[in-house]
């Protein structure tokens, strides 16, 4: 059984067991997290649709903990101008085990 959530303006396609990288949510580890905007669920030979979302579909998952993403840098250059910038930026996630997934 799969489902494909909505969260944080991104859409995943779970399966329980499935560990899955959310953006960044103040949660500590082991606490739940349920995921309400739940748009199809299914199975081998069965698929509900949501209109936008399944109703009374639900995903819960257990928080493992915290990490961070690969580093983006950043370059900036004004030709001719002896102007040289460089910085660069670590997205944080919470990694989360999907636990159940209630159609």
């Amino acid at each position: 059984m799969y489902a494909i959530i909505a969260d944080g303006g991104r859409q995943y396609k779970v399966e329980e067991g499935q560990e899955l990288e959310i953006a960044y949510r103040d949660l500590r580890e082991g606490e739940t997290v349920t995921f309400d905007r739940v748009l199809a669920v299914g199975a081998a030979s069965d698929l509900k649709l949501g209109a936008p979302t399944v109703s009374g579909a639900s995903v819960t998952g257990e928080v493992l903990g915290m990490s961070q993403g690969e580093k983006v840098d950043i370059h900036k250059l004004r030709r001719r101008k002896n102007f040289r910038k460089r910085s660069g930026h670590r997205a944080m996630f919470t990694r989360v085990k999907i636990s159940k997934i209630a159609s």
